[in-house]
């Protein structure tokens, strides 16, 4: 057996599951990654997954694959650089437990990213929110479901995997209301939801019924929505909202936009962007003694704090 073959399997189940204790959407994603390169090194040099040394995937492979992945499955730039960071924190790995071959390693380490234009991330204003949130029908349930959970994305920024994971259990609706989630990296906030919204998800949820364990914003099955629903009610409401503010027209909606609707609401507000941060589970440190919130692309591995207007589209 090569040395390959056993870092990647501990890659995998030692680093990437027992250690860092990532999501599985992360796990597949690193997947897919070394499927890709391990094909590409197969055909360029004619050896077996199997029989592939760490040494056979130097710089020059691995330049060439990033290419291929641009040129030949026509990936984007974003695309490219999330296999390329993959490929980093492999070899940063097999760095500790290969350090024979530390000049190889760091030549792939030492592949830059590709740089590309980054969009300026919109958002909706108080007149076009508004619109949005009176685009649901709440004659129908659906409708009704869809103004609670509408609601309380543009209020609160939760992510769509944050929205489409809540429980009854984890809406509190009492004195200082809140809503709990589990963002990236497992991390656990409170959120808390001002009177309307607070009002919106107690009719909802006074219809809606259910156990404790019930999800917030279920299907007409009872089974928690899919990403794919939320992306589709969105644009659904929002192609109804433009009716009655065009300047939606002009702006694509998807539940991200929602986010940093949020986002921008609370820097209008005066709200100190530590505080923006805590409130979108983007901080997992401690603020630097001056006060002053590192910006996105500054911050190390355990602190990256949410630089507004955000134009990494990562908000």
């Amino acid at each position: 057996m090569t040395a390959l073959a056993p870092v990647l399997q501990a890659f995998f189940t030692e680093r990437l599951i027992a250690q860092r204790q990532v999501s599985g959407h992360t796990v597949a994603a690193y997947r897919d990654t070394f499927r890709l390169l391990l094909a590409f090194a197969q055909q360029r040099t004619g050896t077996a997954p199997c029989d592939l040394r760490l040494d056979d995937l130097d710089a020059a492979l691995i330049g060439a694959f990033l290419e291929h992945l641009r040129r030949d499955r026509r990936n984007s730039a974003r695309t490219r650089n999330a296999r390329l960071s993959a490929i980093h924190s492999l070899f940063g790995y097999a760095a500790l437990r290969h350090p024979e071959n530390a000049a190889l390693i760091q030549r792939v380490l030492a592949i830059p990213p590709a740089r590309f234009e980054k969009a300026t991330m919109s958002f909706l204003t108080h007149q076009e929110t508004e619109a949005l949130l009176a685009a649901p029908d709440r004659t129908r349930w659906t409708g009704r479901r869809d103004h609670a959970l509408l609601a309380l994305a543009a209020q609160t920024g939760l992510r769509v995997s944050e929205l489409t994971a809540l429980t009854r259990a984890d809406v509190h609706l009492g004195p200082g209301p809140h809503v709990r989630c589990t963002g990236k990296g497992r991390k656990e906030r409170c959120t808390p939801v001002t009177t309307q919204v607070a009002r919106a998800l107690r009719a909802w949820l006074d219809e809606r019924g259910g156990g404790p364990d019930s999800p917030v914003f279920p299907t007409s099955r009872g089974q928690p929505l899919s990403r794919d629903a939320v992306q589709l009610l969105v644009a659904r409401h929002a192609k109804t909202a433009q009716a009655m503010c065009p300047t939606l027209r002009s702006k694509t909606i998807s539940p991200h936009v929602l986010r940093h609707t949020a986002a921008m609401a609370l820097l209008h507000a005066g709200t100190d962007i530590t505080v923006i941060a805590l409130w979108l589970g983007h901080f997992s440190g401690v603020p630097e003694p001056s006060g002053t919130a590192r910006l996105h692309g500054s911050a190390g591995p355990r602190q990256k704090l949410l630089c507004l207007p955000c134009t990494t589209g990562k908000l």
